[in-house]
Parts: C-alpha cells; sequence; structure tokens
C-alpha cells in the first residue's frame, strides 16, 4: 500500500491514498448514506448560534460520548461498515480505535473549519485516522505559531489520513467552502476515547 509522508515540522502525518478500493469505498458511502441516522446541530460562532455546515454522528466501542464546540454526543455502536474498516486500520496502525466521528458534506457549501482535534477527552497526543469516500475535496493545515506554515492536500475516495504524535498541538486544519458544483463526502475520523 502507497504511504506518504507529509514534509512538515512538528507533525506525524502520513497519507494512505489507496487505502480502500474503489468498490468497497463506494459500497461504504452507499450504506453509511443511507443508514447512518444523520444530525445537524448548531453551533455557536461569535456570539451567535447557526446549524453546523455538515451532518455528523459518533459511533464507538465503549459508550463514552465526545464533546467538540459546545456540543456533546453520544455514540451508536459500530455497525459492520465501521468494524470492517477498523480491522483494515488494525493492519496499519497498533492503536485500537474507540469512536468514530462522521461528517457527512452534502455540496460545496458544506465545511468544517479551523481547528485542531485537541479535546481532553483524547489524551495527550492524540491519534486520527481520517479514512475519505465520495467526493475528493482539498484538506488543509496551517501551523499554529509559524503562520508562514502552510499545505493542502487532495484527499481521494478510498483514501486514509492518518494524524498522530504532536501534530495537534501545532497544527490546525479544515475542510474549506467551495464554489464548485461537487458531489457528496463522507468521512470517517476514527479516534481513542478512553
Amino acid at each position: 500500500m502507497k504511504k506518504y509522508k507529509l514534509p512538515l515540522p512538528d507533525s506525524d502525518i502520513s497519507y494512505f491514498p489507496n487505502f480502500l478500493e474503489s468498490e468497497y469505498a463506494s459500497a461504504y458511502f452507499k450504506s453509511l448514506k443511507s443508514d447512518v441516522p444523520w444530525r445537524q446541530d448548531e453551533i455557536k460562532v461569535f456570539g451567535k448560534i447557526y446549524p453546523q455546515p455538515r451532518l455528523t454522528a459518533l459511533y464507538g466501542t465503549n459508550n463514552k460520548s465526545y464533546s467538540y464546540s459546545g456540543i456533546v454526543m453520544k455514540p451508536l455502536p459500530f455497525n459492520e461498515s465501521l468494524k470492517a474498516i477498523s480491522k483494515k486500520l488494525s493492519k496499519l496502525t497498533p492503536v485500537e480505535f474507540t469512536s468514530c466521528l462522521i461528517n457527512y458534506y452534502r455540496d460545496g457549501k458544506d465545511s468544517n473549519g479551523w481547528h485542531s482535534d485537541d479535546e481532553k477527552e483524547l489524551g495527550k497526543n492524540p491519534v486520527i485516522a481520517s479514512v475519505s469516500l465520495g467526493q475528493e475535496r482539498y484538506f488543509h493545515l496551517r501551523h499554529r505559531k509559524r503562520k508562514e506554515l502552510k499545505h493542502k492536500i487532495l484527499l481521494d475516495h478510498g483514501s486514509l489520513l492518518l494524524m498522530s504524535g504532536p501534530t495537534q498541538h501545532f497544527w490546525h486544519h479544515q475542510i474549506p467552502k467551495t464554489a464548485k458544483s461537487i458531489g457528496e463526502r463522507i468521512n470517517l475520523t476514527f479516534r481513542v476515547i478512553p
């Protein structure tokens, strides 16, 4: 399996463009889109309340909730698709992922703003395994302190982006909006909540 290490300081980020074969990735996309009970939470930005610009769901193996941006999510048990993808992840990393936050981007207007996955329940150096299904989208990175350090990578259908080590301490990331007419994307972010 091809693996590319992103040449960024203060980080440990690897990209696997063909983590899932296209036919499997398409089948997972189809089943998740129809089977997941998607929700759209509200978030507060600069004192104003807005509907989150994407749909989400949380799954887990240990019933631990997850909180971010004032939103508290309770997990559903891993379904068959998540179990299969998690098993494939275990062949690449010894990490035993307990949770999966799923994001559904319906079109180019759906996005995820600048943030780090650094919530305290994720531990000191969280490992995040991000699997992309459907429409390819650009993933932007910027260093928290060294503003000149920026990077972007196109996340392909069936790809895996693995972030670990000090990455979340030093880097923000986002999936920006795009004015282009594009298709749907489902993003699985596996993580550990002990």
